[in-house]
């Protein structure tokens, strides 16, 4: 029905005519007089322990610690990260929406409580820092892509600091152009105010940009500034969709671009055997709401195949490999010799996957224009490993012999070369299929846990550990992810659904050789 505030001691009750948008004050019912007190005793007690002053005041009379102390005392709390506030509310109900709002806007920080934001310069790599001051240089991230049938596509930006008019210039430093901010929208849930500026500390979101991204920097074309971009996991699950009807080709094209465009982690691709679009995301529930928003938002009519795993590939050992490529027609012919070392890359903390690519050459046996296409074509083969044509996500590559013909060699023949001497050679460095595994943590009442780990185990799960939160049974553990479709109903099955779980992308791993000999037939069959 209500929520008691236990900082003024009042009970609040919303009003189901207007559907929870107004609500009433009204004085804390008798039966809840004595519980009430005790609360309040608690919170009081809580917060004096934080500030010296209001301890004092506590122990003389508690009573005298005032809502103003009350709120300051709290306030200093939160931004400390001493103690966490806890509303009470019903989304579902609308009820404790403006109680929430109002704390958001009394306890958490704002702008200016936090320290100066940190970012570095694009072309030198100097930390720079900015301060939430709309005199300082113009800097924001954006941080949404969103379209709108009305207005169009909108990025909402964060202003970090400075002064933004509507019509004026900002330089996207991932692009290293400017872009036209023309209107900029100050937005209230699915309503748009247009506002005339933006400053510091800020939310809005800007209308006629021709190409920006989730997380890209918008900042003064004068004193530009690259602040901390956001990183984005590969996907781990696809699927194939099609249109159902000539209408819905052009149709899907457009909403899937668009999707691609909100959606960071949202990939998509042609197959090319079966000429199939394939969706890729960060697992079935994200590919779930992707379809229905293709159905409900863009009245797109598709039919999709079941979910794949996204596998890759990788290789366990190194080989040395010389490959000719040599063709003759009439006139000029095609003539490339490479020498090389093909295996497993050792990745560091830092190091982002792909190709570390050495050359080796010297004495000049391969002239030196043709290396980028010999990288290039390693780099073009990595997409379809040797083993059922998955990537491979790291490998290296050390060029060390060759040679060329005056005449015939071009870069096209020793990116040729590169790609056949990839197929020929990667097929010797054993290698293996690797699969994503999910981190699974699943929270269930204590009678459940047997069940709960027995059918984990059965997933080919390694348990990482269990843990006890609010009287139930918190249970972690690492999951393939083939293993997992349709996880979420068989739990509730199991638990007769009062276990909850969350499925995170964690790692890579190799597949056992029995499972992993099953997939690649299942591939290659497909194929045929």
């Amino acid at each position: 029905k209500g929520v008691v505030d236990l900082i003024t001691m009042k009970g609040i009750i919303w009003d189901d005519s207007t559907q929870g948008m107004t609500y009433q004050e009204v004085p804390i019912p008798a039966d809840m007089v004595d519980e009430v007190n005790e609360w309040r005793q608690h919170l009081v007690e809580a917060v004096a322990e934080y500030d010296d002053k209001l301890l004092e005041k506590f122990f003389e009379d508690p009573n005298s610690i005032t809502e103003a102390e009350m709120h300051e005392a709290i306030r200093k709390a939160v931004i400390d990260i001493s103690i966490i506030p806890m509303m009470c509310g019903s989304s579902f109900k609308n009820k404790g929406v403006q109680t929430a709002l109002d704390a958001i806007c009394r306890y958490l920080p704002g702008p200016l409580d936090i320290e100066s934001i940190k970012g570095t310069h694009p072309d030198t790599g100097a930390e720079l820092e900015r301060h939430a001051d709309a005199k300082e240089p113009f800097a924001a991230l954006a941080f949404k892509i969103m379209t709108d049938p009305f207005v169009g596509r909108l990025a909402f930006f964060r202003a970090y600091s400075g002064h933004l008019d509507a019509g004026s210039y900002v330089l996207n430093t991932r692009t290293g152009k400017k872009e036209r901010i023309s209107r900029i929208m100050q937005m209230h849930a699915n309503k748009q105010n247009p506002i005339e500026f933006i400053e510091a500390g800020d939310i809005g979101a800007g209308v006629g940009f021709k190409d920006i991204k989730t997380g890209d920097t918008l900042c003064d074309e004068d004193h530009p500034i690259v602040l901390e971009a956001m990183t984005f996991p590969e996907p781990v699950i696809a699927i194939a969709v099609e249109p159902k009807t000539q209408a819905d080709v052009d149709k899907m094209g457009l909403a899937i671009a668009k999707l691609v465009e909100e959606d960071p982690t949202l990939r998509v691709k042609t197959d090319e055997d079966t000429g199939q679009t394939i969706l890729s995301g960060m697992g079935e529930l994200h590919l779930e709401i992707i379809i229905d928003r293709l159905r409900r938002e863009f009245k797109v009519e598709i039919n999709q195949g079941a979910p794949q795993v996204a596998y890759k590939e990788s290789l366990t050992k190194s080989v040395e490999h010389k490959e000719v490529y040599k063709k003759q027609t009439g006139g000029r012919g095609k003539f490339a010799d490479i020498v090389f070392e093909i295996g497993p890359r050792e990745l560091g903390p830092e190091d982002k996957p792909g190709l570390e690519f050495e050359n080796a050459i010297v004495g000049g046996v391969i002239p030196r224009e043709f290396i980028p296409a010999v990288q290039k074509g390693f780099e073009s083969a990595m997409v379809n490993g040797p083993l059922a044509g998955y990537p491979i996500d790291s490998m290296k590559v050390r060029l060390f012999h060759g040679s060329y013909h005056d005449v015939d060699s071009d870069s096209l023949s020793f990116e040729l070369a590169a790609r056949i001497g990839f197929k020929e050679a990667a097929r010797k460095c054993a290698p293996q299929l690797l699969e994503p595994i999910m981190g699974v943590e699943v929270i269930s009442p204590d009678e459940y846990t047997g069940s709960v780990t027995g059918d984990l185990n059965r997933r080919r799960g390694i348990m990482k550990g269990m843990d006890t939160r609010g009287g139930a049974q918190v249970i972690k553990a690492d999951v393939p992810l083939s293993e997992l479709f349709g996880y979420v109903t068989d739990l509730r099955t199991i638990t007769s659904g009062r276990a909850s779980a969350s499925l995170t992308f964690s790692h890579y791993a190799p597949v056992p050789r029995n499972l992993a000999e099953k997939v690649i037939e299942e591939v290659k069959g497909a194929a045929k």
